[in-house]
């Protein structure tokens, strides 16, 4: 009879250590080692297939190997596919991760509603009773074929497997891959080792048997798929529904396989469900028809997507000793630095309570450097109380010693602009080029913020 072996596994990243500690040396995490038990016993020729099925039978000349084209098909929710490049591909194995909250379980009701309608297919839900699924899809009232959907509650791979066999599932949906557990794997739910085991099993029947299968993470606190990175190895495609202040849900592949990792779909949270925004320039413009002062509107790039946002700002007097700054959906230290940019270079005084808002509920990382002229514009504007018109549309980044440096894809940014509607348009000098003229907006290269300071007043 085999013995079992001991091993501490680390439950964020999946790190082996000889013995149990309070802090994972790998990954810094404190209390996050848990003991399992592992089998010595010798492992049948299923449990070490490939994660895209059987392996063996020796090499081959890559002109003996038959070429397949990898089939997609369009889901009808038009962000989705425009992540998934084109569709989802068939017999690919996903991953979706998100907050609690996201709305990880509301679009992929939408989804396998939809697919019900094309072939056989499974819901099964490890973490919330039948009842409950059927009530979601009453109440943002799915378009589905009852014929062809089947809802499971079970957290058994095996059990699950058996089931897709039985009915000819085609699409099916795990909710959560942290939920379920496999006979070929030691530990509790959730621990890497049934994780990483539950996900192969699954990913191998999918491969073998040309099932197309969405699985649902849990993210960490770092906002990261929870779990051993073997589980990101496993699948074929990476999604993450990040969260915005408000309604805004921003859907961005991190892997791909059979496409690129650049797109990004907007979605809105309603009381419908997750609505594909097929133009997001319009939710995260204010569409307000009044010209008042520190307002400013710029274009900022999301993947491949350019997208249109208003930057407000508003400067009162303060009533306290020291100056307030506030600012919502930006990064606190940019907006210290352009304020210390403006006092060194064009002598601006700025003794005044100071607030910045993105409209829309978007927010801007810190890496999304374009929206410099933008920010110091929006502030001007308000402290020295005059109006940018909303036909203006201003990018670019303003460097330490006041110059105005180029920004990536200016051209691609300044046609979004123009479809818009946009007819002055304010870029850094050396992303000026030829094709820019000609379209129906004037197009102002700058050089330097004194220049942007003359010009927009």
């Amino acid at each position: 009879m085999a013995k079992n072996k001991t091993a501490f596994v680390c439950n964020e990243c999946g790190q082996d250590f000889p013995r149990w500690q309070g802090q994972c040396s790998a990954c810094q995490e404190w209390n996050t080692i848990s003991e399992l038990k592992i089998s010595l016993a010798k492992p049948t020729r299923a449990t070490v297939a490939g994660y895209a099925g059987s392996v063996g039978g020796g090499s081959k000349k890559l002109n003996e190997i038959e070429e397949f084209e990898a089939e997609k098909m369009l889901t009808g929710i038009g962000e989705l596919d425009r992540v998934l490049c084109g569709g989802l591909t068939t017999g690919s194995v996903n991953i979706i991760s998100g907050d609690p909250g996201a709305g990880k379980t509301t679009i992929l009701s939408d989804l396998v509603s939809r697919m019900s309608q094309l072939m056989p297919s499974l819901y099964c839900t490890a973490e919330e009773s039948l009842s409950q699924f059927k009530n979601r899809v009453n109440r943002l009232k799915l378009d589905c074929n009852e014929d062809n959907l089947y809802l499971m509650a079970e957290t058994s791979v095996e059990a699950i497997i058996a089931e897709l066999e039985d009915k000819q599932i085609k699409f099916a949906v795990i909710d959560s891959i942290q939920a379920v557990v496999t006979d070929l794997a030691n530990g509790s739910p959730g621990s890497p080792s049934q994780v990483k085991g539950s996900a192969q099993a699954l990913t191998q029947y999918c491969k073998q048997n040309n099932v197309t299968m969405f699985l649902v993470a849990h993210v960490n606190k770092n906002n990261e798929t929870a779990g051993p990175q073997t589980l990101i190895h496993i699948v074929d495609c990476l999604t993450h529904i990040e969260c915005n202040d408000g309604q805004v849900r921003t859907l961005r592949a991190n892997k791909n396989r059979f496409g690129d990792v650049d797109t990004v779909g907007i979605f809105k949270m309603t009381e419908r469900g997750m609505i594909s925004v097929d133009n997001p320039s319009e939710i995260f413009l204010s569409g307000s028809t009044t010209e008042s002062p520190g307002a400013a509107i710029t274009c900022i790039r999301k993947g491949n997507r350019n997208l249109l946002l208003e930057i407000q700002c508003l400067t009162t007097e303060t009533e306290a000793e020291f100056p307030q700054r506030v600012c919502v959906g930006l990064n606190m230290n940019r907006i210290k630095m352009l304020t210390g940019i403006l006092r060194k270079h064009t002598k601006t005084k700025i003794f005044h309570d100071t607030y910045f808002n993105l409209v829309g509920g978007l927010k801007i990382d810190e890496s999304e450097t374009c929206i410099d002229l933008a920010l110091v514009t929006a502030l001007l504007s308000s402290l020295n109380d005059f109006v940018v018109p909303r036909t203006t549309c201003i990018m670019g980044e303003l460097s330490l010693n006041g110059d105005v440096r180029p920004i990536d894809s200016g051209v691609p940014r300044v046609r979004e602009a123009i479809q818009h509607g946009f007819t002055e348009i304010f870029i850094p000098f050396r992303n000026y080029h030829k094709s820019m003229e000609g379209a129906g907006a004037k197009i102002i290269p700058v050089k330097t913020i004194h220049e942007l300071l003359e010009l927009i007043n």
